[in-house]
Order: C-alpha cells, then sequence, then structure tokens
C-alpha cells in the first residue's frame, strides 16, 4: 500500500496569466486529495515557497500552476534543489514542451505532421515579415506567442493588412511570434497517462457554439464548450492522433501526464498543433474526461499520480554511485 501519511502541497498561482485558472484546478484536486492523505496544502507560486515548502515539511508535490515560471521548468528546478518529488514532467520536458517553437522543431526531425510556419521579431522590418509570412503560408494565418497556455494571445488574419495589425498588437506584447498556416478542421486532442506504462486516452473532439475559437472563455466557461469522446473522426485519424500524443509525449521527454491538440481535416493525417506537459484539472478540463472514459475516475487518478510521484522520493539521484571521477592532484599556487 503507498503511504498516504505525507503531507501533499498543491502549488498554484504564480506571474503567468494563467493563474487564475490554476486556483480553480487547484480547487478541485484539494477535496480528493484531503481525503486520502494526511495533510494537504495549498502554495502560492511566489518568493516565499521554498520556505513554506519546507516550514510543511511538504512530501510531495502536484504541480497545477500553468504557463511560464509554473510549467516551463522553473518550478520543477526548484523541487529538485529542494529533494522533493513531484507530479509531471522534469525541467527538461517542460521547458520544451511549453516553447511551442521549440516543440516543432524536436517533432519536426520525427516527421510529425505539422502546419508550415515562420518566426517573426519585433525587429524586424514589419512589411518584410509580412510578406515572408503571405508567400510561405498563404493569405489565411494563425499568430501564437511562443510559451503561453489557454489560447491566451492566440490571433487571427487574413491577408496583408489583417496580418500586419496583428502582428504589431502582437509585437506589443512578445519579442518574437510565431505564425503558422491555418488549417481547417475538427479540434481534436488525447492526453497521455503514465501510471505502470504508458496509456494513451481515448480521443476527444471540441465544439462550441457556432463554431467559436477555443479561447480562453470558451475553455473555463461551463456550458461554453462541449466534448464528445470518441472524436467524430475516422478510425484511422483516431489512431494517428493517438500514436503521435505517445510519440510526442516521449520525443518531448514528459512524465506522467500530457495532453497533445490536433487539427483534423475532413481526410488526411491529423495535424499536430502543439502540446499541454500540465493539462488543467477545472471542472471543464479535457484530460480528467479522457481518463475518466478510459475507466479512472477523478479521485483516482489524482491520487495515483500522487503515489506515483512518492515513488520517486525513494530513488534519489546520488552523484556517489554515478561515472567515477578521477582524483585530480591540484595544489594550490
Amino acid at each position: 500500500m503507498p503511504d498516504r501519511s505525507i503531507t501533499v502541497g498543491i502549488i498554484c498561482g504564480g506571474p503567468s496569466p494563467e493563474a487564475s485558472v490554476s486556483r480553480l484546478s487547484a480547487g478541485r484536486i484539494s477535496p480528493p486529495l484531503e481525503k486520502n492523505y494526511q495533510k494537504v496544502v495549498t502554495l502560492e507560486l511566489d518568493k516565499m515557497l521554498p520556505a513554506n515548502l519546507a516550514l510543511h515539511q511538504v512530501d510531495v508535490v502536484f504541480p497545477v500552476a500553468h504557463g511560464p515560471m509554473g510549467e516551463d521548468g522553473c518550478l520543477q528546478g526548484l523541487l529538485e534543489i529542494m529533494g522533493i518529488p513531484y507530479v509531471g514532467s522534469t525541467v527538461l520536458g517542460s521547458a520544451c514542451a511549453l516553447d511551442k517553437v521549440a516543440t516543432k522543431r524536436i517533432l519536426q526531425a520525427a516527421s510529425i505532421p505539422m502546419a508550415k510556419d515562420c518566426i517573426v521579431s519585433r525587429g524586424d522590418p514589419l512589411n518584410r515579415s509580412v510578406s515572408q509570412c503571405i508567400e510561405a503560408l498563404g493569405e489565411k494565418v494563425i499568430i501564437k506567442p511562443f510559451a503561453q497556455g489557454s489560447g491566451i494571445g492566440i490571433q487571427f488574419a487574413k491577408g496583408e493588412k489583417e496580418l500586419e495589425e496583428r502582428l504589431r498588437s502582437g509585437f506589443e506584447k512578445d519579442e518574437q511570434l510565431l505564425v503558422e498556416t491555418f488549417i481547417h478542421g475538427r479540434e481534436v486532442t488525447a492526453g497521455v497517462l503514465e501510471l505502470d506504462s504508458p496509456q494513451v486516452l481515448p480521443t476527444t473532439e471540441i465544439i462550441t457554439p457556432d463554431n467559436a475559437w477555443y479561447d480562453y472563455t470558451h475553455r473555463y466557461t461551463p456550458g461554453l464548450s462541449e466534448h464528445i469522446i470518441p472524436a467524430r473522426i475516422s478510425d484511422y485519424q483516431k489512431k494517428r492522433v493517438q500514436e503521435i500524443a505517445l510519440q510526442a509525449h516521449q520525443l518531448l521527454r514528459c512524465r506522467d501526464i500530457s495532453r497533445s491538440d490536433f487539427m483534423v481535416p475532413e481526410n488526411g493525417e491529423p495535424i499536430f498543433a502543439e502540446i499541454n506537459n500540465l493539462p488543467g484539472m477545472t471542472p471543464t478540463s479535457l484530460f480528467p474526461d479522457g481518463a475518466r472514459h478510459a475507466g479512472i475516475e477523478f479521485e483516482e487518478l489524482i491520487c495515483r499520480l500522487i503515489d506515483n510521484a512518492m515513488l520517486r522520493k525513494e530513488e534519489p539521484f546520488n552523484g556517489n554511485d554515478y561515472w567515477p571521477i578521477p582524483e585530480l592532484n591540484v595544489s594550490s599556487q
């Protein structure tokens, strides 16, 4: 039996635009954890976090701090230094997965189908960037920040005038932007859950009223999106979505959980869009729905992830047991 006489720390908030959503995730996972573990504390991702982790003698962490600082390896690095096991991807996996461009370049090497893209920079002449994007990607494009989730900062443009306006707006917030060819199709996602072994969850199709963009409001407002499981795509496309989701999870060094998003055209290959290495756990989140349809209820999901993370505490890294280092005879000068 796993040791449940432990202190579990839930970490949320932080400087990310997704801080309020992360607190929704924290509020949802807290009751099942309180039911099953001796002590549960919810902590903010701020400069007092190291002291609070030590004060409460936290044994294991369930991070739900989405976006920069919480999902990009920064929080994970702190926990590694403090020797506290945690749910989710390591520093490397987190850093690669949150950066959309790093994700694409890694997966392109494995020939995973993705939309054509251009990287544009604030310091480049705007008219030249617009022309290059239109020439390379076509008239209709989607513009994305490098490292934001939940649809934050996503813009659409058709034609040179709109693209120039959207880039100008985007450069007010970010130094560089990712511009991609717009792909028509169904929005589909599939999660990967690693417990005893990696398991790909069922495909989920996302429906919004009037085919609206699945933006921040639609993601987190109850009733403004519908999850259809399994997705209404061909059996071949379902299989490919799941294959690519697992491949992306492994190539990006994700751990425990991830969720990959796709645009699936009427016919042909699913187009990989991005990966979420720390999926949300809010009442409208996609990952828990996929797990439930795979036969894993929410309480079991949360507790098994904690128990799995606790196993890593039993095998801490010990540099003395690693590659032997020759003795150096260094005398002081």
